[in-house]
Parts: C-alpha cells; structure tokens; sequence
C-alpha cells in the first residue's frame, strides 16, 4: 500500500463537475490500494471574488492582514467540503481537515506565513481508519491558534510539506495543463513539456513568473527531498517529474523561459554613498515583508548615488510606506520615484554553467525584435531582464526561437 499526496488546483475544482471529477480522481486512486490525502486550492474566482469583497467594504484603507487571513482561509475550506461530499456521494469515504486540525504550524506573518512545523497525527489516524483525507491548502495557525495563509499558490506548499511530514511515496500537483512546458503556452504556441526538470531549475522558472509551482514549495521540496509530478487533472498523460538534478540534464543548455508580469521599479535618487546606506534602505523592506528581486546602484557622483530595484506591482504603495521615513534621514535631495508598467523576461538552465554566451544570445535576440531592456540580473543558471510589459510576449517569443525551444524534444 502506497501512501500518495494529490494537490488539486483551482481551476480543477472550478465547478461542481470538476470537483466530481476530481473525486473520482481520488477514489480510484485509493481504490487501487493507495491511502490518499489530497490537497484542494479554492474554486477559481473565489480567491479574486474575497479579495475584492474586502477592499469594497475597506475602501480608505488597505484591510487588516489578520483579518484577511480569517477570510481567505474559507475558499479553501468550501472546497474541502465540497470535495468529501463529492466522495461520499460515490460511495468512498472522505473526511475534511483544515490547516489547524491537519497539525500545520506557521509564524505568524499573515498572508506569507511561512510553515514552522507539521504535527500529522490527526491525518495518519484518519488514514488508518479507512478515510481520504480532504486537506485545505493554502493555510495554518500560529502557536496561539491564529489563522494564516501561506501566500499565492499556497497549496503547493501544504502538498509537499504533508508529503515530506507523512513521508508519502508519492505527490503529485495536479492543475489544468499538461506538466511544466519550456513557456506559457498561451504566449509561445510551439512550446514543448518538459519530461523532467531539477529543482533548481524549477525553483528559478517558478520565481520568475512561471505559474505551474509557488516557488517556496519547490524549495521545500529540494531541502527535505520531496521528488513530485506535475501533470493536468484533466487527463491521464504523464506529467513533468521534478527531482534533484542529473547529470544528463546538463545536456539542455536552456531548460525553459518564464515571464512576469506586473512588475515595478523603484529608484531613490541622490541617497549618500556611504556606508550603512543600503542595509537602512533594505532592512526597511524586509521589515516590512516585501521581496526585491533586481537590485542596481549606479557609480557614485559627488558622494551621491541612486539605487534601483524591482518589486511586485502591489506592494509599491507598502514600499513607499516603508521608505518614507528612511528616505526623509537621508536628507539633501534624495527622492523616490516608481515606474510600473514593467515586466520579468528570463531563461533558466543548468546547462549554464558550462556554456558561455548564454546572455549574448539572449540579449542579440531582443536588439533584432527592436526590444529595449532596462535592467540585467544573472545568476549560475538564469538570466533575467526587465522590458516593458508591453512587449514582454513579444520579447519571449523571440527569446524561446533564439534557443532552439521551439523545436526542443525535452
């Protein structure tokens, strides 16, 4: 008897017959000698439809992260329900846990809180009593019983996070596409699935807008080993298995290209060019909770510089908030100004590392299509730039052809 995690996204439980069919799913799944907990995000919409409730009822101010956490926390908990009824309904047996009863602990950050510990006893004993265990993704509590959320794409995080807590066998993230493709789709019709992809590569794709995994998921699985699959809810086609890396996927240069949409570029003009400068200016943000991604800061002018940085389009108002004071201690001129309308191109591969001319290749590519780019990032096996949103599908159609993805047999 195997014991096997199922993560279901929203959109594979966007509608009464999704969630039958995904119960079906799950009862088969079982009934082929498995024990199965499987993990459901909120119907699609749901999420959207909470979120715009809550600023409609707090339009002066942006609304209690607490409180948002009590409200989100529901959509998960509709489908959970929903699902097990379905299962019953089929003559399976299901039981429905949220977060709390499933013994998953956080900090206590709401709206990114990060998991601190899984306690599953309460998820074995449903398990050997004979159930499927229906588990609310996306949510926890703190150690004094708070509800919080995990942050976009929490879901995955639970699933693999019960997956390494219970020491399943198997997980599997099932969503409404085929695997983890070398691009969107929707934005590069001749992109390809990928059959296997290491963690690495996949915590890169899914930090640089691939939507297919949340990325602290996929670095939750890389620290604890969890190797998992990802594959469509609406088939049986075998899906991407994302694993530590091999020596054969050096083989592919350029593994896939991501975009981001909805960023922005924050730059503080005329800070002091000194010392402590930037642990002031960061340590604000992180005290806040916002993630900077792109970092720049210009060559130093008469003991003044300005330094630049990237963000997700809806945290720009809680950066200035944050900033404020720190920039009025600088004094003198310095000033802050934002730019939207921006977005994150990237190509990830651990093939990188020993082929040069992966940047050059890229960045010829985006002077033929006339595409300007506004900021560089590289690491080991990523190189990211900053377009204009307007032309960031543009830009990873061209991108995608220069590497050869377009005909790729991944």
């Amino acid at each position: 008897m195997a014991l096997i995690v199922q993560k279901y996204g929203g959109t594979s439980v966007g509608t009464p017959e999704r969630i039958r069919n995904c119960a079906r799913r799950i009862l088969e799944t079982q009934r082929a000698g498995n024990q199965v907990v499987a993990v459901v995000s909120a119907m699609s919409g749901v999420t959207d439809n909470l979120i715009k409730l809550a600023k409609e009822v707090s339009p002066e101010r942006e609304p209690v992260e607490r409180e948002m956490d009590v409200l989100l926390a529901t959509g998960e908990q509709t489908t959970i329900a929903l699902t097990a009824m379905a299962i019953n309904a089929l003559g399976g047996k299901a039981v429905s846990l949220t977060g709390a009863q499933a013994g998953i602990s956080t900090d206590r950050v709401h709206t990114k809180a990060r998991i601190v510990n899984i306690t599953p006893d309460a998820v074995h004993k449903m398990l050997d009593d004979g159930n499927i265990v229906m588990l609310a993704g996306f949510q926890g509590e703190t150690a004094s019983g708070e509800i919080t959320t995990l942050g976009r794409g929490g879901s995955d995080l639970t699933a693999i996070a019960m997956a390494a807590a219970i020491k399943a066998d198997l997980c599997q993230i099932y969503t409404d596409v085929d695997g983890v493709y070398t691009c969107d789709p929707r934005v590069v019709p001749q992109a390809t699935k990928i059959q296997e992809i290491s963690y690495d590569e996949m915590l890169e794709m899914a930090s640089s807008g691939s939507k297919v995994m949340q990325s602290r998921s996929v670095e939750f699985a890389k620290k604890f080993g969890v190797v998992f699959e990802v594959r469509s809810s609406m088939n049986n086609n075998p899906g991407t298995i994302v694993k530590e890396e091999t020596p054969g996927m050096e083989s592919v240069v350029v593994r896939g290209v991501s975009l981001e949409r909805n960023q922005a570029k924050v730059t503080i003009d005329d800070v002091p060019d000194r010392p402590g400068v930037s642990a002031s200016v960061f340590g604000a943000l992180a005290q806040a909770n916002i993630i900077i991604d792109m970092i720049v800061q210009n060559v130093s002018t008469d003991g003044l510089t300005d330094i630049s940085f990237t963000l997700g389009g809806a945290d720009v108002a809680k950066a200035e908030a944050a900033l404020a004071p720190v920039i009025a201690g600088f004094g003198g001129k310095a000033a802050l100004r934002t730019q939207s309308g921006i977005a994150k191109l990237s190509v990830v591969g651990i093939g990188m590392r020993s082929h040069s001319a992966v940047a050059s290749r890229m960045f010829r590519a985006l002077a033929d299509a006339s595409i300007n780019i506004q900021m560089i990032s590289t690491s080991e096996i990523k190189v990211a730039v900053i377009v204009d949103e307007a032309e960031i599908e543009r830009s990873a159609r061209a991108v995608h052809t220069a590497f050869g993805l377009d005909a790729a047999s991944a």
